[in-house]
């Protein structure tokens, strides 16, 4: 999995220049995860985010991982909630063996050997998880763990701005439907109101 700093630059200035587009921010996110698989030379990727109640983990999106394992369940938070939910990067070489991995007979089935846990961070609040899996049993270095971090901060900024559109996006539709309103409101007015005919020139 030897990967040179040029090709970390280069995934991440895709990255940066996805999250840049007009593209809607699942693509956004779905460029992300895909990125760090193959610039890392890993079996797959997944960003996962806290449930409203912060107990849960739940798939987001994924790249490299087959649907059936993508589906299998929620992932306890507590099992990992004083590690990667902590804020900082944990990882597991066994995923078949390690008690902290919840589901060790689908890690194995899948192929699934070693995983990468980094935080993903919004205004210093961890809202899921950044997961790299290999198919091998594999200690990662720090230049790949710094790397998804990285990657884990562009991911955050686009689920923000993705939030964002759709909060602007509700915004507008309340103002038109509004706007439609007072217009009909007005209309209405206008034509109950009798009509003001001008008095006619006098003539001669």
């Amino acid at each position: 999995m030897e990967t040179t700093e040029k090709s970390y630059y280069h995934s991440l200035y895709e990255a940066a220049a996805a999250l840049n587009s007009a593209r809607a921010h699942e693509d956004i996110l779905h460029t992300i995860v895909e990125r760090v698989a193959k610039t890392v030379g890993v079996k797959g990727c997944s960003l996962m985010l806290l449930s409203p109640d912060r107990k849960l983990l739940l798939h987001t999106v994924a790249y490299g991982l087959s649907d059936w394992y993508v589906r299998k369940g929620p992932v306890s938070a507590d099992k990992i909630i004083s590690e990667g939910l902590g804020g900082r990067a944990v990882f597991v070489l066994d995923a078949t063996t390690d008690e902290r991995a919840q589901y060790r007979e689908q890690a194995k089935k899948e192929g699934i050997a070693s995983v990468l846990s980094v935080p993903v961070k919004l205004r210093e609040e961890v809202i899921g998880l950044l997961r790299v899996y290999t198919a091998r049993p594999h200690h990662f270095t720090d230049d790949e763990i710094y790397f998804a971090e990285a990657i884990a901060n562009l991911g955050a900024i686009a689920l923000e701005n993705g939030r964002l559109y759709e909060a602007s996006q509700k915004e507008y539709e309340a103002f038109r439907l509004d706007m439609l309103e007072w217009r009909a409101a007005l209309g209405h007015e206008w034509l109950v109101e009798k009509s003001v005919v001008p008095p006619e020139e006098e003539t001669g």
